[in-house]
């Protein structure tokens, strides 16, 4: 298997694998949690952060382990991943989050063809959003600057954190926003919701670059 095919598959396998956790751990925690909203959250939290940290550290040395178009755009923009590279990754992130919804459906015998009808709309959302992006890049341009072996924890309980103080529950990711929105499930999004969560994940990008930039450069002394 050649570089580019292994690329490919490492990042259509791996935002598969982070959307059935991500649907299958809301729909399992909504089930177990008997009403009790908080207690679904934190099942659908640990599990997110969990997964991300496997995902990482096995498919990171493959192809960067971004499963995230976002991600993907970063690295482009500053210089760390070609041009080139850009349209093949968000086309395996994206149908990789698809078919990772498809899958939770199957598993827990939903239809597999869902319309979310879960509205996350407002300021405050899209703030959350902006926000949480901008965490999560920071969080990664950090990393890379300083610790690069800790991305993995870094990024698995950065987002088990940002699940929690951010009003979205921290989406961050424009593939996972969208394909979310065929999961009529606890982790769903309305489709009308959609494009504003990622034109805010877009800000939050353009702010974290903007902001690494000055924190993480090189010392010039």
């Amino acid at each position: 298997m050649n570089i580019t095919t292994r690329t490919s598959l490492a990042e259509f396998l791996g935002t598969a694998i982070l959307l059935a956790t991500v649907i299958g751990s809301g729909i399992m925690g909504e089930q177990l949690a008997g009403g009790n909203v908080a207690i679904a959250l934190l099942g659908n939290t640990i599990p997110t952060g969990a997964i991300l940290y496997v995902l990482i550290t096995l498919l990171g040395p493959i192809s960067g382990a971004h499963f995230n178009p976002v991600v993907s755009l970063a690295m482009c923009a500053t210089g760390r991943m070609a041009w080139p590279k850009l349209a093949p990754y968000v086309v395996c992130q994206v149908l990789g989050a698809v078919a990772g919804v498809w899958l939770a459906h199957a598993m827990f015998d939903l239809s597999v063809l869902e319309i979310s009808t879960k509205q996350r709309w407002g300021t405050g959302q899209w703030i959350a959003e902006a926000t949480a992006t901008f965490g999560l890049l920071l969080t990664i341009f950090g990393g890379l600057r300083f610790n690069l072996a800790a991305i993995p924890t870094l990024v698995g309980l950065y987002i088990t954190a940002a699940y929690w103080f951010t009003a979205s529950t921290s989406f961050a990711n424009p593939a996972v926003t969208f394909a979310r929105a065929f999961s009529n499930t606890f982790a769903g999004i309305a489709p009308n919701s959609v494009l504003p969560f990622m034109a805010a994940q877009l800000v939050g990008m353009g702010l974290a670059i903007a902001v690494s930039a000055q924190l993480f450069s090189e010392d010039k002394s």
